[in-house]
């Protein structure tokens, strides 16, 4: 089973290593990929300052483990990469990095939006968004 979590921000020189180990790869012709990144919103008069990921990981990782199944089934995808945040996550910092790689674009960007809806949705991760002053309030998925 495929390890998605990583403890605080993801790096960007984590995403450019991610992508270097595929870039010799000559059967891939498209990548597309989703970086999501902590958002300083205002939510009644306070503004986020990080998020606090929790997750129950056991279940997150079966349940990633079929939709892995199912895009590989459904897309002509050579490669996926998915990794989430756990812990906390300051405004400005990535929290979540999909890649989808396959010979043509379309396949690669229809896979990876799957993947991030999905993710959204169906795994159970849950994140509490810290305010600058003091308080927090859990994140609902839009």
């Amino acid at each position: 089973m495929q390890q998605i979590f990583c403890e605080g921000a993801i790096s960007p020189l984590f995403i450019a290593e991610v992508i270097q180990k595929y870039s010799g790869d000559a059967k891939i012709g498209a990548y597309n990929i989703f970086i999501g990144q902590i958002r300083a919103d205002v939510i009644n008069q306070q503004v986020v300052s990080s998020i606090a990921y929790t997750a129950y990981k056991e279940m997150a990782l079966e349940k990633m483990q079929g939709i892995r199944s199912e895009i590989f089934n459904k897309y002509p995808v050579i490669e996926m990469e998915v990794h989430h945040s756990i812990g906390s996550v300051a405004a400005g910092e990535i929290c979540l990095f999909v890649l989808a790689a396959s010979a043509h674009r379309k396949a690669a960007m229809e896979a990876c939006n799957e993947i991030v809806e999905r993710v959204k949705s169906e795994l159970p991760i849950w994140g509490k968004e810290c305010f600058v002053e003091e308080g927090y309030q859990w994140k609902t998925n839009h």
